[in-house]
C-alpha cells in the first residue's frame, strides 16, 4: 500500500491539509471566477441593464436573459475548478514537496489505463440505465438535440468537466484523504469523512434547493463513499478520477432537467426527477460496479481494516 501511507512521511502536519485545501479553493473561487463576471457585465451593459442586477445571477438559468448561451455558461462555471486542479498541485509542491503523482497513488506514476477503465465502464452503466428509463416511460423525455449547439456541447464536456471532476477528486480522495489517514490511521475513517465533507461541498447544488437537503445529501454522500471504498481498495484514485468524470460529461451531453447544476443542451430533458428512484439506482449501480472492479483487480474487502502505516 502506497497512497495513504506517502502522507506517513515528515513535514506533514495535518493543519497543512486545511490551509492548502483552504487556499486551493478559495483561490480557484476568486481567481476562476473573473471571467464569468466579466461577461456578465459586459452583456448586462449590452442589454441595458445596470451592476445591480448581478445579484439577481445566482441561478445560471437566468443567464440565458441576458444573452449567455448554455454553453458559455458551462464553460465559465467549469473555469474555477480547472484553475483549482493547477493551485492545489502548486501548494502541495510547495508544503509537502510532493508531486501530483503522488497524490494520486503515492508513486510517480499514474495508471492512465484505469482512469479509462473506470469512465467506460460507469458510462456503460448510464447509458444502460437511460434507455431503460426511456423504454419504461419515453412520455418524460423531450428530445431537444440541436447539432449546432452540441458539437460545442461535445468538446467544453470533454476538455472541462474532465478537469473540473478531477479537482474534487485529487483534493478530496486524493489528498485530503492523505491527511485523515496520517492523522487517524484509519481507512474507515479515510472513506468517511471526505465524502460527508464531499456531500456538504454540493450543499448548493440547485436539486438539494429542489428535492430538499435530506433526500440529495444521501446521494452526494454515497457516491463519495463509493469513490472512496474504490480508492482505498485500489491504492489510488485513478478508477475514481474515471468514473467521476464519465458521471459528469454523460450527464451535461445526454441529460437536463429544471433543477440540474448542468444546464445544458444534453440530447434530453427530463420532465419530472424522482430523486428516491435515483438514490436506489445509485445504490444498485454502484453495487454492480464495484463487484466488477473488484473481480477485476482481484481486491481484498480486508484492506478496509488494515491500519495506515508504513510497511517494514
Amino acid at each position: 500500500m502506497k497512497h495513504l501511507e506517502k502522507a506517513l512521511t515528515p513535514g506533514n502536519q495535518f493543519w497543512k491539509y486545511i490551509v492548502v485545501l483552504i487556499i486551493s479553493f478559495f483561490l480557484a473561487s476568486l481567481v476562476g471566477s473573473i471571467p464569468l463576471y466579466i461577461v456578465l457585465i459586459y452583456k448586462l451593459i449590452q442589454s441595458g441593464g445596470n451592476l445591480i442586477e448581478l445579484a439577481n445571477f445566482s441561478d445560471i438559468s437566468a443567464f440565458s436573459s441576458i444573452g449567455i448561451s448554455s454553453n458559455v455558461v458551462l464553460f465559465l462555471i467549469m473555469l474555477p475548478l480547472v484553475l483549482g486542479v493547477f493551485i492545489l498541485f502548486l501548494f502541495v509542491k510547495l508544503f509537502h514537496h510532493r508531486t501530483w503523482q503522488e497524490i494520486i497513488n503515492g508513486t510517480k506514476n499514474v495508471r492512465w489505463r484505469r482512469v479509462f477503465v473506470g469512465a467506460g465502464m460507469w458510462a456503460a452503466i448510464l447509458a444502460v440505465s437511460l434507455i431503460i428509463d426511456y423504454i419504461i416511460d419515453p412520455s418524460n423525455f423531450v428530445c431537444q438535440f440541436d447539432i449546432i449547439s452540441f458539437i460545442p456541447l461535445v468538446f467544453i464536456s470533454l476538455l472541462m468537466i474532465p478537469l473540473q471532476s478531477s479537482f474534487e477528486e485529487l483534493a478530496m480522495r486524493g489528498y485530503f484523504a492523505q491527511g485523515i489517514g496520517a492523522l487517524t490511521k484509519n481507512r474507515w475513517m479515510v472513506m468517511i469523512i471526505p465524502s460527508v465533507i464531499f456531500g456538504l461541498l454540493h450543499v448548493a447544488n440547485p436539486e438539494v434547493k429542489e428535492f430538499g437537503f435530506w433526500i440529495m445529501m444521501p446521494q452526494y454522500i454515497l457516491m463519495g463513499m463509493m469513490f472512496g471504498l474504490i480508492s482505498i481498495l485500489d491504492d489510488g484514485i485513478e478508477l475514481a478520477i474515471g468514473i467521476h468524470a464519465a458521471n459528469n460529461v454523460f450527464i451535461s451531453l445526454f441529460t437536463t432537467h429544471a433543477a440540474s447544476t448542468f444546464q445544458t443542451d444534453a440530447v434530453f430533458s427530463i420532465q419530472e426527477m424522482n430523486p428516491y428512484k435515483e438514490l436506489i439506482s445509485l445504490v444498485i449501480f454502484g453495487l454492480i460496479l464495484i463487484l466488477f472492479l473488484y473481480k477485476k483487480y482481484n481486491w481484498s474487502f480486508s484492506t478496509l481494516n488494515k491500519k495506515v502505516e508504513i510497511e517494514e
